[in-house]
């Protein structure tokens, strides 16, 4: 499988998320930009998810059909949106108990749209896009319960 490269301008690799998208900021989806998206691809899927809930992987951005852009905008509205594990639609930003999370963000190019219902959970994404990835690439953040505001 090829790689696709993944990136933000609002933190870098490992780097700590801003406050501004988690649930003490707007909670609203960071900025990404896209590399390498090989010729074939149809659509991309992004997945983004907190492996260090005490719960287990957290889902907070389940999405997919999104057109194949090199730029997903902050606050997207694109592709069709699955269930995180809140149960909502969308995106939900990280928002640890305790301590420092990891947030990996999952970017997969499809060579085709997928046929799922708006609200679709992870597990039934990954086992639809299973036979359809190009290329794929993660970016991991961090970001800590005891994140403050900036005055």
């Amino acid at each position: 499988m090829n790689n696709l490269t993944i990136s933000s301008p609002a933190f870098s690799e490992w780097e700590e998320i801003p406050i501004k998208y988690s649930c003490k900021g707007e909670n609203i989806n960071p900025p990404l930009h896209i590399g390498s998206i090989p010729p074939g691809t149809e659509s991309l899927a992004i997945i983004i998810e907190d492996p260090d809930a005490p719960s287990g992987v957290f889902d907070h951005w389940v999405v997919w059909n999104i057109p194949p852009v090199k730029d997903i905008e902050e606050n997207a509205n694109t592709g069709i949106p699955g269930g995180n594990s809140k149960n909502q639609l969308g995106y939900t930003g990280p928002c640890p108990p305790a301590g420092t999370h990891r947030y990996l963000f999952k970017v997969y190019a499809l060579d085709s749209m997928l046929d799922m219902p708006v609200g679709t959970h992870k597990k039934n994404l990954l086992e639809s896009m299973k036979e359809h990835v190009l290329a794929g690439g993660e970016l991991v953040g961090r970001f800590s319960s005891s994140a403050k505001m900036k005055v």
